[in-house]
This record gives structure tokens, C-alpha cells and sequence, in this order.
């Protein structure tokens, strides 16, 4: 009995608007790094669906470089704490080091892998220069008056640093140790990007003024500007060819440009969204150009998160990496025509998204989407019924993997969503909605004054709801009350119906989850008079999620003690789990591939990501 991880789809990264979002990528062009919530992602460009997670960080984090010789990364994150550890291997941390008394914005390598500087919003000071291995101090950030946004070190000898930030100065450091050089005021706003070419003759600088600099990288003299007029919104991220006569910018333009910093030209531009649209999520905040690859590959970043893969002298981008930024709340699948069922999340920006589970690769659903948290997701053939704190039910055509345009507002914020053939069941915190599939008119609503509902399961033939006076009610398809089961102990947080279909051997059953981390299965058979499985028992937190296989024979279950559990009715006292699956959480399960004994599971958390599971040896 095991259960193994598979793979990781990793989360995108973080972004705030009008704040750069640092890109990395290793020397050989195969891997990024970028921050996501609390984790930092190693993640594939050729395989999106490749990645590793370093989860030691205890804030949210900001920035990832990859050290020049490729076997460690350098992390930080908003308390102002760099790690460095292990990227080749198991992730072991080599070193934490407190940099600042504030966010970290942005870290460099030196071209030896020995040395770090790390900049960002501090109160006694903005950066810090420190050895990788140990953390002494091998040089101080001074000349500056706010915080700083950027950072870049000369990768050749005689070494030299560049820091920039919200004073609109570049300072010019002479290293190692690095020291105080010249400070240069070319910049009228915010500088938000800089960079060293890869042979070390020019380092170039970006800003909120829209402007491109370009700097002797020895002595630090200005050489010019270039590109006025180019760009029409902020300059966010920089990155060089490795060839040194080119460069990439971003911007809130919604462009990308590749520069020849010789002739001082933009050489080709990419717009993001629809020709003439003027869209927020498609601001450019990152961009990185990676070494090692022979195929003009550039990749950007826009404010949704979404990852835009550009080759050189194409028009159009070859590839849009997608996924969540937030904390995935809910989770389903959907039939389709392949061996593997269609995975659908949301989370809690309202942003839905349907995965390719056979490839790992995520499309963000178009049309009129939910504005907030998605509390539910309940799935019929063909379609998809997802509510959200937007007080909304919406449905999704899951052939064209839109919206379909109509939607049903509820009398309260939805609490849960669940599905029968031909009926869709709401619960808030005012009532339950019954809502005809057919037509999406109201059929029924009962009113609880005296409760509040928190959770719903239903099958043809009854419907389970949980209430915030720890009552378990059982109700007629009519919403007629035929049973009340006492009050627990603990509130209810989930609900899960086995599936009555052929492929079921075994008697329906009911499992309820609670926020002790307690799981009681009942069954119709006794009408729900007692429990006929107690010894489901294992977690230490609150339940998030229940689901179970096609068959009725096992279940898996999630909650926010970070745990995965698959446990089997017929073995009731056996399990096996999974600790530390999601950092901040497993908010909800399902069960991906199923066979004799084996199968696969899927979980989804606070940290973002899906992750999916291997299990043998349960039946």
C-alpha cells in the first residue's frame, strides 16, 4: 500500500500591478524561476508540466535567480530573508540569511557563484551584499534614498554592481568587496530594470518613465538613451541576449520589444491581447531571455500570470503557459472523449481552469467569468456548474471550455454546489436552491431561518445537507425533510455520496467530513441511524474534501493539516497518506485514473498548484 507523487502543475507566478516580477532562468535554457505565493517554482520551458516546488519559506515570497554554475538558486521573500539551496537535487537549504527588515524586490549572483546582493523596501538600509555559503558581509548598498527595485552584478572581472529603485538613481558599485562608485540620476520616475550584457561592456536600465539607458559596464558612464517614444507605459522588466548586442523589454503597454543596443532600434514587437483593446491582465511585468537555447526563445509574463512564449522573427506568441496565482478552493472532472477525464479548478480570484490531465497543461475558461472566491464546482456531461462569492451560479460548456453567458444569482453568498441528471442544488447561507438544468430557472428553494448551511451532497434520490448547528439533514429530491440526524460534536465541512451507478459493487454510502479532522461514513441502508465506518480518524485538522472512486470502494480525502489520505470501506483500520502535499493546505481531491487495487488521485491547495498522486495497493 503506497501512494507516490506523479507530477506537479505548478502555480504562475505572482504579480502585483505596477510592480516588476523578476524571471530567472538557469544557464543551460531549460529551467525558470519565479516566485508564487510561498513557494518558489523550478519549472521546465520546454515541459511546463515538469516542475519542482521549494516550499521553505514562511512568507510570501518575491524573487528566484539561479547561481551562474547552475547547482544552487537564491530566494527571497517579503520579511526580507534570503535562502540559498540545492536546485539539482533535493532542494536542500544551504543557507538563510536575514538581509533586511523588509521586502526583498530583487537578488543577483556574481559570476563566481560566491556572492549575493540582495535589494529591496528596508528601514536602516535597502540591500545587503553577503557570501552564498556563509552570509558574511562582503560589501555595502549605499547612495540611496527609497527602496530599491533592482539589482545586477558584472559577470567578468574587475567586478561591478548596479542598484536602482524608487529615487529614479542608478548607483554604480566597485567590487569585491562592493563599494560606493558613482551615482547616476538619468532616470525621472521609478527604475524598475536593470541589467549587465553577458561579456559585462554595457549594463542598460528601465523605468516607469518609459525610458531605456544604456551605461559603460566598467566605469558606469552614461553612453545614451534610446527608444524614446517607443514604449507608452512603464518599462518593467530587461533581459539580454547572449549574444550582448540585443535586449528584451516589457511593458504596461501591453509590448514586448527586442532592442540592438548598438543602432538604438527596436528590431521586432510583440503585442499582447486583442488589437486595440487596451486590457490590464495583459500588462507585460516580466520577461526573461534564456541563455543555452539556439532557438530565439523569449518568455514573458503578463499580469494574469500567464506565461508568453515568443520566438524571434515569429508575430505571435508559440505557446501560452496558464494556470492559478491563488489558492485553488475547488476541484472536478469532467468526462471527455480521451481515456482521461477533463480536470476543472477555481480559485479564490474567481479565476476557473480546465487541465489536459493526459499533458498537465492548463486553459484559463473565456467568457464572463466569477469576480470572486469559487466555493464549488459540481460537474454533469458536457457541463460544469461552478458558484462563487460573487453570489452567482454560472455554468461552463466544457466541449468549447467557456461560459456560456447565462447565469443564476443567488439569495446569499453559496456555500456549495452539487449536481443530479437533471437538477442543480445550491446551498447558502440563507437556503437551499434547487435550479432546473433545462431551462436555469428556480424549481424550489427552502428557506432555513434557524441554520445555515455549509455543505451539500446529492444522489437521484436524496439530498445530504450540512448546517452551522452541526445537524446532518437528509432531504427529498422535492426538498421534503426526511431525516435529521443529531447534532455532532464538531462542525460538518464536507459532504461526499458514493456513486449508485453498475459500476458500483457497493451499498451507497455517506461520508462526512468535520473540522476535527474526524470522518464518519453512513449509510442509507440503517437510514443513517449510525455510522458504519468510525476508524476514519487520521487527520488533525479540518476536513476539506471527500471524494470517491467510480467503484464506491475507496475514498480519498483532504484537509488543512496538509494531508492526503486514501482509505478503503472494506479495510477500514488501513490507509495511507501523504504529509506536507500542499503548503497552507489541501483544499479539495478527486480521483483521476482508476483500476483494481491502484489508481491515481488528484489534490489541489493553498499553495496553488495540482498535484497528482499514484496509488497501489488499496482496495
Amino acid at each position: 500500500m503506497s501512494i507516490k507523487p506523479e507530477s506537479i502543475w505548478a502555480a504562475s507566478p505572482s504579480t502585483t500591478r505596477g510592480q516588476q516580477t523578476p524571471l530567472a532562468a538557469d544557464h543551460k535554457g531549460e529551467r525558470i524561476a519565479y516566485a508564487s505565493n510561498k513557494s518558489i517554482f523550478l519549472r521546465s520551458i520546454d515541459d511546463p508540466s515538469l516542475s519542482t516546488q521549494y516550499t521553505s519559506h514562511t512568507t510570501t515570497t518575491t524573487v528566484a535567480r539561479f547561481s551562474p554554475s547552475g547547482y544552487y538558486c537564491a530566494s527571497g521573500d517579503s520579511s526580507g530573508t534570503v535562502r540559498v539551496w540545492d536546485c539539482t537535487g533535493s532542494g536542500t537549504t544551504k543557507g538563510e540569511y536575514p538581509i533586511i527588515s523588509g521586502r526583498i524586490n530583487d537578488l543577483a549572483w556574481d559570476g563566481d557563484s560566491q556572492r549575493i546582493i540582495a535589494v529591496g523596501d528596508g528601514r536602516e538600509k535597502f540591500g545587503h551584499c553577503i557570501t552564498a555559503d556563509s552570509g558574511n558581509t562582503v560589501g555595502e548598498i549605499s547612495g540611496h534614498t527609497s527602496q530599491l527595485n533592482c539589482v545586477s552584478i558584472r559577470q567578468q572581472r574587475p567586478l561591478r554592481a548596479a542598484t536602482a529603485g524608487d529615487d529614479s538613481s542608478t548607483v554604480f558599485y566597485h567590487g569585491a568587496p562592493f563599494k560606493f562608485n558613482t551615482s547616476l540620476k538619468r532616470h525621472q520616475r521609478y527604475v524598475y530594470g536593470l541589467g549587465f550584457s553577458p561579456d559585462g561592456s554595457t549594463l542598460v536600465s528601465v523605468g516607469a518613465d518609459r525610458k531605456i539607458f544604456l551605461y559603460d559596464g566598467k566605469t558606469g558612464q552614461a553612453r545614451a538613451e534610446i527608444g524614446e517614444g517607443q514604449h507608452t507605459g512603464s518599462i518593467f522588466g530587461v533581459s539580454w541576449a547572449k549574444d550582448s548586442k540585443r535586449f528584451v523589454t516589457c511593458s504596461a503597454d501591453q509590448t514586448v520589444k527586442i532592442w540592438d543596443a548598438e543602432a538604438g532600434k527596436a528590431v521586432q514587437s510583440w503585442r499582447m491581447g486583442e488589437e486595440g483593446v487596451v486590457s490590464v491582465p495583459d500588462h507585460q511585468v516580466g520577461v526573461v531571455w534564456p541563455a543555452g537555447r539556439s532557438d530565439g526563445l523569449i518568455i514573458s509574463l503578463n499580469l494574469a500570470g500567464d506565461l508568453n512564449y515568443l520566438v524571434v522573427g515569429t508575430p505571435k506568441a508559440s505557446r501560452i503557459v496558464q494556470g492559478h496565482q491563488k489558492n485553488i478552493t475547488a476541484v472536478t472532472t469532467s468526462p471527455s472523449d480521451s481515456s482521461l477525464p477533463t480536470l476543472f479548478t477555481g480559485s479564490s480570484d474567481g479565476r476557473i481552469c480546465s487541465w489536459d490531465t493526459s499533458s498537465g497543461a492548463a486553459t484559463s475558461i473565456d467568457g464572463q467569468a466569477h469576480t470572486n472566491y469559487v466555493s464549488g464546482l459540481a460537474a454533469t456531461p458536457g457541463r460544469i456548474y461552478s458558484t462563487a462569492w460573487d453570489d452567482t451560479l454560472r455554468s461552463i460548456d466544457t466541449a468549447s471550455s467557456t461560459f456560456t453567458g447565462s447565469h443564476t444569482k443567488t439569495d446569499g453568498q453559496p456555500r456549495g454546489v452539487a449536481t443530479t441528471s437533471t437538477s442543480t442544488i445550491t446551498v447558502t447561507q440563507n437556503g437551499i436552491t434547487i435550479i432546473s438544468q433545462k431551462d436555469a430557472s428556480i424549481t424550489k428553494h427552502l428557506p432555513t431561518p434557524s441554520s445555515s448551511p455549509t455543505a451539500v451532497a446529492a444522489t437521484e434520490s436524496r439530498i445530504a445537507v450540512a448546517s452551522d448547528d452541526n445537524v446532518l439533514r437528509i432531504y427529498s429530491p422535492t426538498l421534503s425533510l426526511l431525516q435529521a440526524l443529531p447534532p455532532f460534536p464538531s462542525a460538518i465541512t464536507c459532504l461526499s455520496i458514493s456513486p449508485s451507478t453498475t459500476r458500483s459493487k457497493e451499498a451507497e454510502h455517506l461520508a462526512v467530513g468535520f473540522s476535527s479532522g474526524k470522518i464518519l461514513v453512513y449509510s442509507p441502508s440503517n437510514d443513517f441511524q449510525k455510522p458504519v465506518i468510525t476508524r476514519w480518524s487520521a487527520h488533525t485538522g479540518r476536513v476539506m474534501s471527500i471524494a470517491w472512486d467510480a467503484e464506491g470502494i475507496r475514498a480519498v480525502s483532504g484537509g488543512l493539516d496538509t494531508n492526503v489520505f486514501v482509505w478503503s470501506v472494506k479495510k477500514p483500520g488501513e490507509r495511507v497518506s501523504v504529509g506536507a502535499a500542499h503548503k497552507e493546505g489541501v483544499n479539495g481531491v478527486v480521483w483521476l485514473e482508476e483500476g483494481k487495487g491502484k489508481g491515481k488521485v488528484v489534490s489541489v491547495g493553498g499553495d496553488g498548484c495540482v498535484k497528482a498522486w499514484t496509488v497501489e495497493g488499496v482496495e
